[in-house]
């Protein structure tokens, strides 16, 4: 003879159940969301070290990456874009056009920032750093771009 209450749980054991089941998938919602945290954040950290580059090298990746721009017609290209974590102020001072932007600059773009100043501004060239996209309505990232025309 079948016993009902091995064949069948109650509504309240299963909701128990159920409970149970979302539990664990919150959490590992939770764990994949601070793994993903950390990966982002050490990236940041990352980024935010000074380029190890020559200046040979630097200046030959510039006249590639200008060249091509030429080649396709161009008078300006986006050379970077990076997260505005890079950006002592998150990329405030850049969206409110304020001076001294630049003194907020950490990393890559420091670097860029630098490399325009003393080789590419005396020779013509234009840079702009501008908030080019707005995730929720706050500022995101930031593109770089070069101009010659």
């Amino acid at each position: 003879m079948l016993n009902i209450d091995e064949l069948l749980p109650t509504a309240k054991e299963i909701l128990k159940q159920s409970a149970l089941k979302e539990a664990e998938k919150a959490e590992e919602y939770m764990r994949q969301t601070a793994a993903a945290d950390a990966e982002k954040q050490a990236l940041i950290e990352e980024l935010r070290k000074p380029w190890a580059l020559s200046e040979e090298e630097k200046l030959k990746r510039a006249s590639t990456i200008i060249q091509r721009a030429v080649r396709n017609g161009l008078h300006e290209v986006q050379v970077y874009r990076f997260p505005n974590a890079l950006c002592t102020d998150h990329g405030r001072a850049i969206n409110q056009m304020e001076a001294g932007w630049e003194k907020t600059l950490t990393g890559g773009p420091k670097d860029i920032y630098q490399f325009w100043k003393d080789y590419l501004q005396p020779r013509g060239y234009k840079i702009a750093f501008q908030i080019i996209d707005f995730p929720g309505g706050v500022p995101g990232d930031i593109g770089i771009t070069l101009s010659w025309g």
